[in-house]
């Protein structure tokens, strides 16, 4: 059997309007993705800006070193024995509760 015009529009148009649900739907997973990537762009940017600032409110002196040398001083201090076992134990009280 033949359908009628009438009913390969109405087909035609049911088809339509789900290929535009389809892409309404996947516009809103792009957008959720989107969403959550830029989230946590935006926590770790606040993060390190908050310790930098923490950093600096400690050590005044480190405001005017360039970045090499900023980067030079921090990974001198963070190879140091007693630095190392700090930054551990501070760790463990943070896991410990």
């Amino acid at each position: 059997m033949e359908k009628s015009r009438e009913e390969m529009e109405k087909e035609c148009a049911e088809a339509n309007a789900r290929a535009e649900q389809y892409q309404h739907q996947v516009q809103r997973l792009e957008n959720r993705i989107r969403y959550y990537t830029e989230g946590e762009r935006k926590k770790r940017n606040h993060r390190l800006i908050t310790r930098g600032a923490d950093v600096e409110s400690v050590a005044p002196e480190v405001r005017g070193m360039s970045q090499t040398a900023f980067r030079l001083l921090v990974e001198q201090i963070f190879s140091l024995p007693e630095v190392t076992a700090l930054v551990r134990r501070v760790i463990d009280q943070q896991e410990g509760g």
